[in-house]
C-alpha cells in the first residue's frame, strides 16, 4: 500500500494577502501525511514590474518573460515569496525547505521554442528529479517549490506553477497515493463567471471540452484545468480546485474526474 502524499499549489491573490496566507499555511502545516507546496506569485511580480516601469505581458494566461521580467520574477518567486512562506511554516512547526527548480537539479526544462508567440525565458519541463524530493519527504521535510526551472546550462526559466504541480504529482504517483489541490481565491470553477457562488462541483474531461467551446471557461483557467486532467491521466488519484478551505474540506469545491 502506497503512502499518501498531498501536493498543493497556491496562487492568485492568496499570496498577496498576509492574513489569508497565514491562515492557509496554518491549515497546510496540519496536513498529517507527506506534503509538498508549490507556489507562483504572478500578481505580486506584476506589481513590482509596474513599479519598475515595466509593463507585464500576458498572452492566453501565460506570461511573456523577457530578461528584465525574468530578473523580477526570480527575485519575487525564489526570494521574497519562497522564504516568507518557509519562515511562516517554521512558525507552525512544519519543517520545510524552500527550493527553485535549479536547486538540486529538481526541475530541468527546455526554453520554449518560438512558434506563433515568443514567450522569452519560459521553460517547458523536461525532467523532474523525484529522488531529491523523496529524500526530503523521507526526512519529514516539506519541500516548498517556487515556479522556476533551469536548462542545465546556467539559465533560469520561468515555468508555470500549475504545470509544475501537475508534473511533480504525476511523477510521484508512481510511489505515492497522490492528491493534488489547486488553491486560489475562488471556491472552485465557476459555472457562471458573473456569479461567484456558482460553483461546478464536478467536471469531467468531456465537460471541460464543452465548457471551453461555449466559453464558460476561458483565459488562465484553461491551462489550469488542462494540467488537472494531465495529472489524472498520469496516475494522480484525486484533483481538486478551490479556495483554501479544500485543505480541510473537499466537499465545497470542484473535483476533476476523467
Amino acid at each position: 500500500m502506497k503512502d499518501k502524499l498531498t501536493v498543493v499549489k497556491i496562487g492568485g491573490k492568496l499570496l498577496d494577502n498576509k492574513q489569508v496566507l497565514n491562515k492557509f499555511l496554518d491549515s497546510f502545516s496540519k496536513i498529517k501525511e507527506k506534503k509538498i507546496l508549490i507556489h507562483g506569485g504572478g500578481i505580486i511580480a506584476s506589481d513590482y514590474l509596474i513599479k519598475l516601469g515595466i509593463s507585464p505581458k500576458i498572452v492566453e494566461g501565460r506570461r511573456i518573460t523577457d530578461k528584465k521580467t525574468l530578473d523580477v520574477v526570480i527575485m519575487t518567486y525564489a526570494g521574497l515569496l519562497n522564504k516568507k512562506i518557509v519562515s511562516i511554516l517554521q512558525s507552525y512547526s512544519c519543517n520545510s525547505v524552500g527550493l527553485s527548480g535549479s536547486d538540486c537539479n529538481i526541475i530541468l526544462a527546455n526554453k520554449r521554442e518560438i512558434r506563433k508567440i515568443d514567450y522569452g525565458f519560459v521553460g517547458d519541463i523536461k525532467k523532474i528529479n523525484t529522488k531529491i524530493i523523496k529524500d526530503f519527504l523521507s526526512l519529514k521535510i516539506t519541500p516548498v517549490l517556487c515556479s522556476l526551472s533551469h536548462d542545465g546550462k546556467g539559465q533560469i526559466l520561468n515555468t508555470n506553477a500549475d504545470t509544475i504541480a501537475s508534473n511533480i504529482s504525476s511523477e510521484l504517483s508512481k510511489k505515492y497515493d497522490v492528491t493534488l489541490k489547486y488553491c486560489f481565491e475562488k471556491k472552485g470553477v465557476l459555472a457562471n463567471q458573473k456569479k461567484t457562488n456558482s460553483i461546478r462541483k464536478n467536471i469531467s474531461k468531456s465537460d471541460f471540452n464543452t465548457l471551453k467551446q461555449n466559453k464558460t471557461i476561458y483565459d488562465g483557467m484553461i491551462p489550469k484545468l488542462e494540467n488537472c486532467f494531465l495529472a489524472l491521466e498520469n496516475g494522480v488519484k484525486n484533483v481538486f480546485v478551490g479556495n483554501p478551505d479544500i485543505l480541510t474540506n473537499e466537499k465545497n469545491c470542484t473535483k476533476l474526474t476523467l
